[in-house]
């Protein structure tokens, strides 16, 4: 059975390994190397055959572990149930965290949990087990939070079914996220693709103080790269000023780094990880770890001439960087906090200045430093005689920093001003937050330390407007009570009648003094052989489904496809395949697929999640049902997207559900990095118009045809013929970037149908 653990000995052979790729990568580059260069080069599988061309190559490597949480792990176990295979290849894990509502308060709501979701818990438990995989069960807390405290260490290569995966990169991990079919090959022995990345570089200076905190410097990111500034390359935080940030400070940084679409952003290793790795009970990693230093950071040459090395360089210098908040609808919409109400006096911006709720916490912003810096802040407020003006809810990471913290009495500090503590779980950052409907319907302003904050993300309301900062900028507006008050200069009126101002937290542990407390164990490891464990799944259940192999191509052109909708501005895969509600059949992939496009605005009505079934005639039919009208008279359909098709979650069921019901290609302007790669391994087309504009040609009407598929091949364009109903017709050509390996998955109907020979 593969051994879980992160010990010293599977980091000792990982550095190992790491040395002897990179020797024959240097022969081969002859140049200084930037940290993500190493860590990705030191993992693959031909080091010596590897085509090394930033941007073109696809790099095969071989990840050191794999993470599932459990709602994609639901459909990457039932697809890894299709390889046939007995055992994980890597050391695996499932993480049970994405299920749990947020109603009350954490201990009934994970109660209420455990009873909704037996029957997925259930499966995935006994799957785990059969397959020899690590089982974190309900309560333990958020994966990436689990993954930082328990498994990451520098220079790991880890691949997870979630797109903020890369929080590990704050212990100097390469950490990406993917969609579920790539974490299924890799389990399955499979080496794991990647494109090469670019290279980004943040040259980070100076210290920060006051009111800052790690949050403000990648809401500054966000602002200067854009949500997708950092599509396939990996950002580097260099410098020295990189060196004062503590590791779970780092990792708030790369976890959303996410929100640049970027394949991973990463720190070099440093005395902070070792610190952090100590405090978690992993002290025994540390020594491996500084005996190879040269590997876990970028060349000195690199550091000093970064502008030499990569592709982009942005500057920042800590000491002066103010707090920022970004918001609403987007991560990028970045301002510093000084120049907030500005913006709220405008009409204009349609803000609300009246804060609803305000929420801090997540896999991003609840470690023991943003807990200590938010509770500092509260006892300020109760010195003055203040509670929260408005609704105030925690959501620790883990289980491990939430006994920490009662531990403690931050959390005290955070219950005595009226603060809810959640469950450890993703809960309202993810759209699973049952909240009250007079809350949500009309135009309501909440601020949040979350990292993702499209429409609808939070409460499944698009009127909901969620801005993003810090956890101890967040905690001072609950108490302001409005989006204009500005914790840094405003004053507040204490309950003796006399103003008072806050004072910046003083700078906060970045471990607790005594450790950290385990609380409740909820750790299953597998048994030494899972192979008498039998994996139930109940044909009439509304919750799993059995997969089956997608059906291979048939060799011949796609002609006269109907356009099933035309996307127009941002279409997430949240607006693809919504959650929220639908989260409790993702494991179901039929009942599931009723959502599909449920959120995309189509370009020829405006509307969401609607359009005309050409074949019927009909009006304002649901997207979905006239797919599946069309599948069940043999006809297959086209989606046509806009820019950046596919932004957000890495949501492997906004390609699974087209597939289901019957789509062959997909046609953007350009996509998102995981989303095109997960419409490839479903034998879908992603496709991109030549000229951004030939997106403006297609009309709702048309007839699509793709043609010459049987010599597809690399960089050749295909191409379209366009039939309109009037007559006329056209020839447009569709580029795409699938490599020689890729269009086998086309052919056979799938990547895991190379399984299947």
């Amino acid at each position: 059975m593969v051994a879980i653990e992160s010990t010293p000995e599977m980091a000792t052979a990982v550095y190992a390994t790491m040395a002897r790729n990179l020797a024959v990568v240097r022969r081969r580059l002859h140049r200084p190397l930037t940290l993500a260069d190493k860590i990705l080069l030191g993992h693959l599988d031909d080091p010596e055959g590897q085509e090394l061309e930033p941007g073109k190559s696809y790099l095969l490597t071989r990840p050191d572990r794999v993470v599932f949480q459990d709602v994609l792990g639901q459909t990457g176990l039932l697809q890894f149930m299709q390889t046939r295979r007995d055992q994980v290849a890597v050391p695996t894990t499932v993480h049970c965290d994405h299920l749990i509502q947020a109603r009350h308060e954490g201990r009934q709501d994970l109660q209420e949990s455990l009873a909704e979701n037996q029957e997925v818990y259930d499966f995935l438990r006994s799957a785990a087990a059969k397959y020899g995989a690590g089982f974190w069960g309900p309560g333990a807390g958020i994966i990436h939070q689990v993954v930082f405290e328990q498994y990451a260490f520098p220079g790991e290569l880890i691949i997870g079914t979630d797109s903020h995966t890369p929080n590990a990169g704050g212990l100097g991990a390469c950490a990406v996220g993917v969609g579920g079919a790539d974490a299924v090959e890799t389990i399955a022995g499979l080496p794991w693709e990647v494109l090469y990345p670019r290279h980004i570089a943040v040259f980070l200076t100076g210290q920060m103080n006051g009111w800052t905190a790690p949050k403000d410097v990648i809401l500054f990111v966000a602002g200067a790269l854009t949500v997708s500034g950092g599509t396939n390359a990996i950002v580097e935080y260099i410098g020295p000023g990189a060196r004062t940030i503590s590791a779970t400070g780092k990792a708030t940084i790369t976890n959303m780094g996410a929100e640049l679409g970027a394949t991973t952003s990463i720190f070099p290793a440093d005395e902070h990880m070792a610190k952090y790795l100590r405090a978690t009970g992993r002290g025994n990693l540390v020594s491996p770890m500084e005996a190879n230093l040269e590997l876990l950071r970028p060349d000195p040459e690199v550091e000093a001439d970064p502008a030499k090395f990569y592709d982009r360089v942005v500057e920042l210098d800590l000491s002066k960087l103010e707090p920022y908040i970004v918001g609403p609808h987007s991560p990028d919409r970045a301002r510093p906090v000084s120049r907030l109400a500005t913006e709220v006096k405008d009409p204009k911006n349609g803000f609300v200045d009246d804060i609803s709720t305000a929420l801090i916490g997540s896999c991003t912003n609840s470690s023991y430093e943003d807990m200590s810096r938010a509770a500092e802040v509260a006892e300020q407020a109760k010195a003055h005689g203040l509670k929260a003006a408005v609704p105030f809810l925690v959501t620790p990471g883990s289980e491990l920093v939430r006994a920490t913290i009662e531990r403690d009495g931050q959390m005290q500090s955070l219950q005595d001003i009226n603060g809810t503590v959640l469950a450890n779980a993703c809960g309202p950052c993810i759209g699973q937050w049952r909240r009250s409907t007079e809350a949500s319907e009309k135009p309501n302003t909440i601020v949040t330390s979350y990292n993702r904050n499209f429409p609808a993300r939070n409460d499944g309301k698009a009127t909901t407007m969620n801005f993003i900062g810090s956890p101890e900028i967040v905690t001072a507006m609950a108490f302001g009570g409005r989006l204009s008050f500005n914790p840094l200069t405003d004053t507040l009126t204490g309950s003796d009648g006399k103003p008072f101002r806050f004072d910046p937290p003083k700078p906060a542990p970045e471990v607790p003094a005594r450790d950290f407390d385990h609380g409740h164990a909820t750790y299953i490891a597998p048994p030494r052989d899972g192979s008498g464990i039998e994996i139930k799944v109940d044909p009439n259940s509304e919750r799993l489904q059995v997969m089956h192999p997608w059906p291979a191509w048939d060799g011949e052109d796609f002609l006269d496809m109907p356009v099933l909708i035309k996307t127009t501005g941002k279409t997430t895969t949240d607006h693809i395949s919504p959650a929220g509600y639908w989260l409790r059949f993702r494991g179901h992939l039929d009942k599931f697929s009723d959502n599909m496009f449920m959120g995309a605005i189509n370009a020829f009505s405006d509307e969401a999640g609607k359009g005309i079934d050409v074949l019927s005639g009909e009006k304002n039919e649901p997207i979905a049902k006239i797919a599946r009208h069309y599948k069940a008279q043999g006809i297959k359909w086209v989606a046509v997207g806009d820019s950046n098709y596919g932004e957000g979650s890495s949501r492997e069921h906004a390609a699974l559900c087209p597939r289901l019901l019957g789509g062959a290609a997909v046609i953007a302007r350009s996509f998102a990095r995981i989303h095109e790669s997960n419409l490839k391994k479903q034998g879908l087309l992603a496709l991109t118009f030549q000229d951004p504009a030939d997106y403006d040609r297609i009309r709702v009407d048309d007839r699509l045809s793709l043609i010459g598929l049987a010599g597809m091949a690399p960089a050749k364009p295909v191409e379209c013929r366009i039939k309109h109903a009037d007559g006329t017709s056209e020839t447009l050509y569709l580029n795409h970037t699938f490599s020689a390996s890729q269009l086998e998955w086309f052919r056979k109907g799938s990547a895991l149908n190379l399984f299947h020979h």
